[in-house]
Protein backbone atom coordinates (compact mmCIF):
# COMPACT_ATOMS: atom_id res chain seq x y z
CA UNK A 1 0.00 0.00 0.00
CA UNK A 2 1.43 3.40 -0.99
CA UNK A 3 1.86 6.29 1.48
CA UNK A 4 -1.06 8.03 -0.24
CA UNK A 5 -3.32 4.98 0.16
CA UNK A 6 -2.33 4.67 3.81
CA UNK A 7 -3.18 8.31 4.38
CA UNK A 8 -6.60 7.98 2.72
CA UNK A 9 -7.37 4.68 4.43
CA UNK A 10 -6.58 6.15 7.83
CA UNK A 11 -8.53 9.32 7.18
CA UNK A 12 -11.71 7.73 5.87
CA UNK A 13 -11.85 5.28 8.76
CA UNK A 14 -12.40 8.25 11.11
CA UNK A 15 -15.98 9.60 10.89
CA UNK A 16 -17.87 6.38 10.18
CA UNK A 17 -21.19 8.15 9.78
CA UNK A 18 -20.09 9.84 6.57
CA UNK A 19 -17.10 7.87 5.32
CA UNK A 20 -15.39 11.22 4.80
CA UNK A 21 -12.12 12.62 6.15
CA UNK A 22 -13.95 15.53 7.72
CA UNK A 23 -11.89 18.56 8.78
CA UNK A 24 -8.63 17.05 7.59
CA UNK A 25 -5.87 18.08 5.21
CA UNK A 26 -4.86 15.14 3.01
CA UNK A 27 -1.48 15.09 1.32
CA UNK A 28 -1.65 13.77 -2.22
CA UNK A 29 -2.63 14.35 -5.83
CA UNK A 30 -6.23 15.57 -5.92
CA UNK A 31 -7.46 13.21 -8.65
CA UNK A 32 -6.06 10.17 -6.83
CA UNK A 33 -7.53 11.26 -3.51
CA UNK A 34 -10.92 12.10 -5.01
CA UNK A 35 -11.18 8.61 -6.51
CA UNK A 36 -11.17 7.18 -2.99
CA UNK A 37 -13.89 9.42 -1.58
CA UNK A 38 -17.55 8.34 -1.62
CA UNK A 39 -19.62 9.45 -4.59
CA UNK A 40 -22.06 12.35 -4.08
CA UNK A 41 -20.73 13.11 -0.61
CA UNK A 42 -19.76 16.80 -0.53
CA UNK A 43 -21.93 19.91 -0.66
CA UNK A 44 -19.55 22.43 -2.20
CA UNK A 45 -16.21 22.49 -3.96
CA UNK A 46 -13.97 25.53 -4.13
CA UNK A 47 -11.07 25.10 -6.53
CA UNK A 48 -8.08 27.37 -7.04
CA UNK A 49 -6.17 25.32 -9.65
CA UNK A 50 -2.85 26.21 -11.26
CA UNK A 51 -3.32 29.14 -13.66
CA UNK A 52 -0.59 28.08 -16.12
CA UNK A 53 0.75 31.65 -16.06
CA UNK A 54 4.50 31.12 -16.11
CA UNK A 55 6.37 34.34 -16.82
CA UNK A 56 8.48 34.14 -19.94
CA UNK A 57 11.20 36.22 -18.30
CA UNK A 58 12.07 37.88 -15.02
CA UNK A 59 9.92 40.85 -14.03
CA UNK A 60 11.51 43.85 -12.33
CA UNK A 61 9.95 46.82 -10.57
CA UNK A 62 11.02 50.39 -11.41
CA UNK A 63 13.13 50.42 -8.22
CA UNK A 64 15.06 47.43 -9.62
CA UNK A 65 13.65 44.87 -7.19
CA UNK A 66 12.60 41.50 -8.59
CA UNK A 67 8.90 40.60 -8.61
CA UNK A 68 8.25 37.28 -6.90
CA UNK A 69 6.29 35.64 -9.71
CA UNK A 70 4.84 32.15 -9.91
CA UNK A 71 7.66 29.83 -10.94
CA UNK A 72 6.73 26.69 -9.01
CA UNK A 73 6.65 23.25 -10.60
CA UNK A 74 2.94 22.84 -9.86
CA UNK A 75 2.16 25.64 -12.33
CA UNK A 76 4.21 24.22 -15.22
CA UNK A 77 2.50 22.62 -18.22
CA UNK A 78 4.05 21.73 -21.54
CA UNK A 79 1.11 22.81 -23.71
CA UNK A 80 -2.51 23.92 -23.68
CA UNK A 81 -3.51 20.36 -24.50
CA UNK A 82 -1.65 19.10 -21.43
CA UNK A 83 -3.35 21.72 -19.24
CA UNK A 84 -6.78 20.87 -20.71
CA UNK A 85 -6.32 17.18 -19.94
CA UNK A 86 -5.25 18.01 -16.39
CA UNK A 87 -8.34 20.22 -16.00
CA UNK A 88 -10.64 17.54 -17.37
CA UNK A 89 -9.31 14.93 -14.92
CA UNK A 90 -9.75 16.96 -11.77
CA UNK A 91 -13.12 18.45 -12.76
CA UNK A 92 -14.49 14.99 -13.62
CA UNK A 93 -13.25 13.65 -10.28
CA UNK A 94 -14.89 16.57 -8.48
CA UNK A 95 -18.18 15.98 -10.29
CA UNK A 96 -18.29 12.40 -9.03
CA UNK A 97 -18.02 13.36 -5.33
CA UNK A 98 -20.32 16.38 -5.56
CA UNK A 99 -23.90 15.88 -4.41
CA UNK A 100 -26.67 16.28 -6.96
CA UNK A 101 -27.60 19.55 -5.22
CA UNK A 102 -23.98 20.61 -4.95
CA UNK A 103 -22.19 23.49 -6.60
CA UNK A 104 -18.61 24.23 -7.56
CA UNK A 105 -16.59 27.45 -7.58
CA UNK A 106 -13.40 27.70 -9.60
CA UNK A 107 -11.20 30.78 -9.77
CA UNK A 108 -8.76 31.77 -12.46
CA UNK A 109 -7.30 34.51 -14.63
CA UNK A 110 -7.37 35.18 -18.35
CA UNK A 111 -4.55 32.65 -18.69
CA UNK A 112 -6.79 29.68 -17.89
CA UNK A 113 -10.38 30.48 -16.92
CA UNK A 114 -11.82 30.28 -20.44
CA UNK A 115 -10.29 26.86 -20.98
CA UNK A 116 -11.65 25.77 -17.59
CA UNK A 117 -15.10 27.07 -18.52
CA UNK A 118 -15.15 25.01 -21.71
CA UNK A 119 -14.25 21.84 -19.82
CA UNK A 120 -16.87 22.61 -17.17
CA UNK A 121 -19.62 22.76 -19.77
CA UNK A 122 -18.31 19.75 -21.67
CA UNK A 123 -18.57 17.69 -18.47
CA UNK A 124 -22.19 18.70 -17.87
CA UNK A 125 -21.81 21.39 -15.22
CA UNK A 126 -24.28 24.27 -15.53
CA UNK A 127 -22.76 27.73 -14.97
CA UNK A 128 -24.85 29.88 -12.60
CA UNK A 129 -22.69 33.00 -12.47
CA UNK A 130 -19.33 34.37 -13.37
CA UNK A 131 -18.12 36.69 -10.64
CA UNK A 132 -15.39 39.28 -11.00
CA UNK A 133 -13.05 39.65 -8.05
CA UNK A 134 -12.01 43.26 -8.60
CA UNK A 135 -8.76 43.82 -6.74
CA UNK A 136 -8.72 47.14 -4.91
CA UNK A 137 -4.91 47.00 -4.69
CA UNK A 138 -3.65 45.08 -7.75
CA UNK A 139 -0.02 44.68 -8.72
CA UNK A 140 0.85 47.28 -11.39
CA UNK A 141 1.92 46.36 -14.91
CA UNK A 142 5.56 47.30 -14.48
CA UNK A 143 6.49 47.13 -18.14
CA UNK A 144 3.68 49.46 -19.13
CA UNK A 145 2.80 47.43 -22.22
CA UNK A 146 -0.70 46.27 -21.20
CA UNK A 147 -3.55 47.18 -18.90
CA UNK A 148 -3.01 46.38 -15.24
CA UNK A 149 -4.53 42.98 -14.46
CA UNK A 150 -6.91 44.12 -11.75
CA UNK A 151 -9.37 41.22 -11.54
CA UNK A 152 -9.79 37.48 -11.47
CA UNK A 153 -12.85 35.48 -12.50
CA UNK A 154 -14.81 32.98 -10.44
CA UNK A 155 -17.16 30.56 -12.19
CA UNK A 156 -20.01 29.25 -10.03
CA UNK A 157 -21.63 26.12 -11.46
CA UNK A 158 -24.08 23.49 -10.32
CA UNK A 159 -23.55 19.80 -10.91
CA UNK A 160 -26.94 19.21 -12.50
CA UNK A 161 -28.96 21.81 -14.35
CA UNK A 162 -32.29 22.41 -12.64
CA UNK A 163 -31.45 20.65 -9.38
CA UNK A 164 -32.04 22.57 -6.13
CA UNK A 165 -28.94 24.25 -4.74
CA UNK A 166 -28.00 26.55 -1.88
CA UNK A 167 -27.91 30.29 -2.48
CA UNK A 168 -28.29 32.46 0.60
CA UNK A 169 -29.64 35.48 -1.24
CA UNK A 170 -30.78 37.32 1.86
CA UNK A 171 -27.47 36.75 3.65
CA UNK A 172 -25.64 38.27 0.69
CA UNK A 173 -28.04 41.20 0.64
CA UNK A 174 -27.52 41.79 4.36
CA UNK A 175 -23.74 41.52 3.94
CA UNK A 176 -24.02 44.26 1.30
CA UNK A 177 -25.85 46.77 3.55
CA UNK A 178 -29.30 45.75 2.34
CA UNK A 179 -28.52 46.00 -1.37
CA UNK A 180 -28.70 43.04 -3.74
CA UNK A 181 -25.21 41.54 -4.06
CA UNK A 182 -23.75 42.09 -7.52
CA UNK A 183 -21.36 39.87 -9.43
CA UNK A 184 -18.45 42.30 -9.15
CA UNK A 185 -16.76 41.97 -5.78
CA UNK A 186 -14.22 44.63 -4.85
CA UNK A 187 -11.86 43.10 -2.32
CA UNK A 188 -8.13 43.65 -1.61
CA UNK A 189 -5.52 41.04 -2.37
CA UNK A 190 -3.96 39.12 0.50
CA UNK A 191 -1.50 41.37 2.33
CA UNK A 192 -0.27 42.29 5.81
CA UNK A 193 -0.78 39.94 8.72
CA UNK A 194 -3.09 37.72 6.68
CA UNK A 195 -0.28 36.81 4.29
CA UNK A 196 1.50 33.68 5.51
CA UNK A 197 5.28 33.97 5.51
CA UNK A 198 8.16 31.55 5.90
CA UNK A 199 11.67 32.79 6.69
CA UNK A 200 10.50 36.30 5.90
CA UNK A 201 9.19 35.44 2.43
CA UNK A 202 5.55 34.90 1.43
CA UNK A 203 4.79 31.23 1.83
CA UNK A 204 2.50 30.87 -1.19
CA UNK A 205 2.56 33.05 -4.33
CA UNK A 206 -1.20 32.98 -4.94
CA UNK A 207 -2.71 32.93 -1.44
CA UNK A 208 -6.33 34.11 -1.68
CA UNK A 209 -7.79 36.67 0.74
CA UNK A 210 -9.96 35.35 3.54
CA UNK A 211 -12.72 37.85 2.67
CA UNK A 212 -13.17 36.18 -0.72
CA UNK A 213 -13.67 32.70 0.77
CA UNK A 214 -15.86 34.06 3.55
CA UNK A 215 -18.24 35.45 0.94
CA UNK A 216 -18.20 32.31 -1.21
CA UNK A 217 -18.99 30.01 1.73
CA UNK A 218 -21.62 32.29 3.26
CA UNK A 219 -23.35 32.57 -0.13
CA UNK A 220 -23.50 28.91 -1.10
CA UNK A 221 -23.35 26.67 1.99
CA UNK A 222 -25.26 26.02 5.19
CA UNK A 223 -23.93 25.31 8.67
CA UNK A 224 -22.56 21.77 8.80
CA UNK A 225 -22.07 21.44 5.04
CA UNK A 226 -18.91 19.75 3.76
CA UNK A 227 -16.68 21.95 1.61
CA UNK A 228 -13.91 20.34 -0.42
CA UNK A 229 -10.87 22.16 -1.79
CA UNK A 230 -8.76 20.03 -4.18
CA UNK A 231 -5.93 22.59 -4.33
CA UNK A 232 -5.81 23.48 -0.65
CA UNK A 233 -2.55 25.44 -0.59
CA UNK A 234 -2.13 27.19 2.76
CA UNK A 235 -5.71 26.43 3.80
CA UNK A 236 -7.76 29.60 3.36
CA UNK A 237 -10.86 27.54 2.49
CA UNK A 238 -10.47 25.43 5.63
CA UNK A 239 -9.84 28.47 7.80
CA UNK A 240 -13.04 30.17 6.65
CA UNK A 241 -15.03 26.93 6.90
CA UNK A 242 -13.94 26.65 10.52
CA UNK A 243 -14.92 30.25 11.22
CA UNK A 244 -18.39 29.77 9.70
CA UNK A 245 -19.29 26.40 11.19
CA UNK A 246 -18.80 24.38 8.00
CA UNK A 247 -16.72 21.22 7.59
CA UNK A 248 -13.86 21.01 5.13
CA UNK A 249 -11.74 18.49 3.27
CA UNK A 250 -8.44 19.82 1.97
CA UNK A 251 -6.29 18.05 -0.62
CA UNK A 252 -2.76 19.31 -1.22
CA UNK A 253 0.21 17.57 -2.77
CA UNK A 254 2.94 19.82 -1.30
CA UNK A 255 4.10 18.58 2.15
CA UNK A 256 5.24 22.11 2.92
CA UNK A 257 1.81 23.64 2.29
CA UNK A 258 0.09 20.77 4.11
CA UNK A 259 2.11 21.56 7.23
CA UNK A 260 1.37 25.30 6.99
CA UNK A 261 -2.34 24.70 6.43
CA UNK A 262 -2.69 22.33 9.37
CA UNK A 263 -0.90 24.76 11.68
CA UNK A 264 -2.99 27.67 10.44
CA UNK A 265 -6.33 25.92 10.92
CA UNK A 266 -5.36 24.48 14.30
CA UNK A 267 -4.81 28.04 15.50
CA UNK A 268 -8.41 29.07 14.78
CA UNK A 269 -10.65 28.82 17.80
CA UNK A 270 -13.92 27.12 16.87
CA UNK A 271 -16.75 28.79 18.72
CA UNK A 272 -20.00 27.15 19.76
CA UNK A 273 -22.35 26.98 16.79
CA UNK A 274 -25.23 29.22 17.80
CA UNK A 275 -27.82 28.83 15.00
CA UNK A 276 -28.86 32.46 15.41
CA UNK A 277 -25.30 33.54 14.62
CA UNK A 278 -24.29 31.14 11.84
CA UNK A 279 -27.42 29.83 10.13
CA UNK A 280 -28.55 31.62 6.97
CA UNK A 281 -32.31 31.71 6.78
CA UNK A 282 -34.27 32.21 3.58
CA UNK A 283 -37.80 33.59 3.76
CA UNK A 284 -38.60 31.51 0.68
CA UNK A 285 -37.95 28.33 2.66
CA UNK A 286 -39.78 29.48 5.79
CA UNK A 287 -43.20 27.96 6.58
CA UNK A 288 -46.01 29.74 4.75
CA UNK A 289 -48.27 31.70 7.11
CA UNK A 290 -51.68 32.75 5.70
CA UNK A 291 -52.84 36.17 6.91
CA UNK A 292 -55.96 34.51 8.26
CA UNK A 293 -53.88 32.82 10.98
CA UNK A 294 -53.19 36.26 12.45
CA UNK A 295 -56.93 36.46 13.15
CA UNK A 296 -57.26 32.86 14.29
CA UNK A 297 -54.59 33.40 16.93
CA UNK A 298 -56.10 36.70 18.07
CA UNK A 299 -53.15 38.85 17.04
CA UNK A 300 -55.55 41.09 15.11
CA UNK A 301 -59.34 41.35 15.42
CA UNK A 302 -62.04 41.39 12.71
CA UNK A 303 -62.93 45.00 11.98
CA UNK A 304 -59.53 46.30 13.10
CA UNK A 305 -58.01 49.04 10.95
CA UNK A 306 -54.63 48.64 9.25
CA UNK A 307 -52.69 51.39 7.50
CA UNK A 308 -50.80 51.41 4.22
CA UNK A 309 -47.30 52.40 5.32
CA UNK A 310 -45.96 53.34 8.71
CA UNK A 311 -47.03 56.95 8.32
CA UNK A 312 -49.66 56.61 5.59
CA UNK A 313 -53.22 57.89 5.82
CA UNK A 314 -54.84 55.23 3.63
CA UNK A 315 -56.55 52.61 5.77
CA UNK A 316 -58.40 49.33 5.33
CA UNK A 317 -60.53 47.17 7.60
CA UNK A 318 -59.59 43.59 8.38
CA UNK A 319 -62.47 41.23 7.64
CA UNK A 320 -63.16 37.99 9.47
CA UNK A 321 -62.06 35.79 6.56
CA UNK A 322 -58.60 37.40 6.36
CA UNK A 323 -59.32 39.77 3.47
CA UNK A 324 -59.25 43.57 3.59
CA UNK A 325 -61.97 46.06 2.76
CA UNK A 326 -60.57 49.24 1.17
CA UNK A 327 -62.84 51.89 -0.31
CA UNK A 328 -65.49 49.34 -1.20
CA UNK A 329 -63.02 46.88 -2.71
CA UNK A 330 -62.27 43.53 -1.12
CA UNK A 331 -59.12 41.45 -1.52
CA UNK A 332 -56.09 39.91 0.12
CA UNK A 333 -53.43 41.98 1.86
CA UNK A 334 -51.34 41.66 -1.32
CA UNK A 335 -54.14 42.51 -3.76
CA UNK A 336 -55.17 45.66 -1.92
CA UNK A 337 -51.56 46.74 -1.45
CA UNK A 338 -50.96 46.29 -5.18
CA UNK A 339 -54.13 48.27 -5.95
CA UNK A 340 -52.93 51.22 -3.85
CA UNK A 341 -49.35 51.04 -5.05
CA UNK A 342 -50.26 50.58 -8.68
CA UNK A 343 -47.92 47.61 -9.04
CA UNK A 344 -46.71 44.41 -7.35
CA UNK A 345 -46.52 44.68 -3.57
CA UNK A 346 -45.81 42.43 -0.59
CA UNK A 347 -48.77 42.95 1.72
CA UNK A 348 -46.88 41.68 4.77
CA UNK A 349 -44.45 44.56 4.43
CA UNK A 350 -46.98 47.17 3.31
CA UNK A 351 -49.60 47.12 6.09
CA UNK A 352 -49.23 48.42 9.65
CA UNK A 353 -51.41 47.97 12.72
CA UNK A 354 -51.57 50.09 15.88
CA UNK A 355 -50.03 48.45 18.94
CA UNK A 356 -52.64 48.58 21.72
CA UNK A 357 -50.06 49.11 24.45
CA UNK A 358 -47.74 51.69 22.90
CA UNK A 359 -50.01 53.31 20.30
CA UNK A 360 -47.24 52.92 17.73
CA UNK A 361 -47.71 51.52 14.28
CA UNK A 362 -46.03 48.19 13.70
CA UNK A 363 -45.61 46.18 10.52
CA UNK A 364 -47.91 43.17 10.30
CA UNK A 365 -44.89 41.09 9.22
CA UNK A 366 -43.89 41.07 12.89
CA UNK A 367 -47.03 39.02 13.54
CA UNK A 368 -46.05 36.56 10.82
CA UNK A 369 -42.58 36.21 12.34
CA UNK A 370 -44.15 35.51 15.73
CA UNK A 371 -46.30 32.74 14.28
CA UNK A 372 -43.33 31.20 12.45
CA UNK A 373 -41.28 31.20 15.65
CA UNK A 374 -44.21 29.59 17.49
CA UNK A 375 -44.46 26.86 14.85
CA UNK A 376 -40.75 26.12 15.28
CA UNK A 377 -40.98 26.07 19.08
CA UNK A 378 -39.02 29.29 19.54
CA UNK A 379 -41.76 31.62 20.78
Amino acid sequence: MSELQQEIHWSIDGPAETGLPIDQVIEGDCTEVLERLPAESVDLIFADPPYNLQLAQELWRPNQTLVDGVDDDWDRFGSFAEYDEFTRRWLAACRRVLKRSGTLWVIGSYHNIYRVGTVLQDLGYWILNDVLWVKSNPMPNFRGVRFTNAHEILLWAQKEHGAPYTFNYHAMKALNDGLQMRSDWQLPICTGKERLRYNGEKAHPTQKPEALLYRVLLASTQVGDVVLDPFFGTGTTGAMARRLGRHFIGIERSPFYVTLARERIAGILQVELDPLVFASRSPRKAPRIPFGQVLEYGLLDPGQVVYFGQHGEMAARVLADGTLDYDGQRGSIHQIASLIKGGPANGWEAWYYVDGETGERRCIDLLRQFLRAASEGEA
